[in-house]
């Protein structure tokens, strides 16, 4: 097991990354510390988690020895996926007219959906297992997968333009591009929160699936999936080479972003500052979190002994039951 694999899976603060053997996915749940909310931790730990897949792929020259083939991101609570950007840090630079500030944070949500959305620039395929809310940046962050499974429960939308914002992280490159200038205006200025069953009538919804089976759905459509995995890999690198997703165009939207931010009324701020209270609202005590995914990484043929991601020696295999410990 190479230093590049391990990477992927370090410890890491607000987000939970465990390997799926038997699917060769990559699964990233997120794991808040404090509110559901895409503070700047975890959208660096996100980045990070995708460049250390993109490097284990260089450093084997795109033959890992351990295949990866997707890349999931889910939540590890069941009512709530992201509420999106951290409204109360958006306030604080935006009273403060903190431009850079703003930018260097909106510059790291493309970042991490623009990877997401070509798939890593990697034989991999995104998908997202929506099973609560995801909102703002959360909903970007959906749209930005090749593949949204998403259980009849949840729901998605765009609140900013109630403090007279628009979302300005992927949110029209993502809709116009699949579903039409009309559609993407449309779902952006109306504020609406849609259920799972409205977006999966617009096709935003690739699968729309009974609560409390997202998980497994996911699995079932990897298994699939991946027995025409080279035609679909194929497929992805037309839809891209067809509409082309530009990181200029991302960053340039963002910059429009933060300027339309930067002219806030006080009135617009005191409307985002009552959002921030019900975000707020959400810390961790009402965040159901469960682990969703063993984290044990199954390859079979492991040879003892071996070094751990801490670089200690483990001389024999500790975790050979499949019940959970006491």
């Amino acid at each position: 097991m190479s230093q590049e694999f391990r990477n992927i899976f370090k410890e890491r603060s607000e987000l939970s990354v465990r390997y799926d053997a038997e699917n060769a996915a990559v699964w990233c749940y997120f794991n808040p510390k404090d509110r559901p909310r895409y503070s700047t931790k975890m959208l660096q730990e996100g980045l990070d988690v995708q460049k250390s897949i993109i490097e284990y792929f260089e450093k084997s020259n795109m033959s890992p020895e351990i295949p990866i083939r997707y890349f999931v991101v889910a939540s590890q609570s069941k009512d709530i996926y992201i509420y999106g950007g951290d409204l109360d840090h958006f306030a604080y630079l935006i009273t403060n007219k903190d431009r850079d500030g703003l930018l260097n944070y909106a510059q790291l949500c493309v970042e991490n959906v623009y990877l997401t959305a070509v798939n890593l620039h990697l034989p991999i395929t995104t998908i997202s297992v929506v099973e609560g809310t995801a909102l703002g940046g959360g909903f970007e962050s959906v749209l930005s997968n090749t593949i949204v499974i998403a259980e009849e429960k949840a729901s998605m939308g765009f609140p900013e333009i109630r403090f007279n914002l628009f979302p300005g992280m992927g949110a029209y490159s993502f809709l116009a591009r699949m579903h039409g200038i009309q559609v993407a205006e449309e779902i952006i200025t109306s504020g609406k929160i849609y259920t799972a069953e409205e977006l999966h009538k617009i096709g935003i919804v690739n699968q729309l699936v009974k609560d409390g089976t997202g998980i497994e759905k996911a699995k079932q459509f990897m298994k699939k999936h991946s027995r025409n995995f080279n035609a679909r890999q194929a497929l992805q690198k037309v839809q891209q080479r067809y509409n082309r997703l530009s990181y200029d165009e991302m960053m340039d939207i963002t910059e429009i972003w933060v300027d339309t931010a930067l002219n806030l009324t006080d009135g617009d701020l005191k409307i985002m500052k009552r959002l921030v209270t019900a975000q707020n609202s959400k810390n961790i005590n009402n965040y159901k979190v469960r682990t969703r995914q063993d984290r044990r990484i199954d390859l079979g043929g492991i040879q003892f002994p071996l070094m751990d991601t801490d670089n200690n020696i483990i001389v024999e295999d500790r975790r050979k039951s499949d019940k959970r410990r006491t």
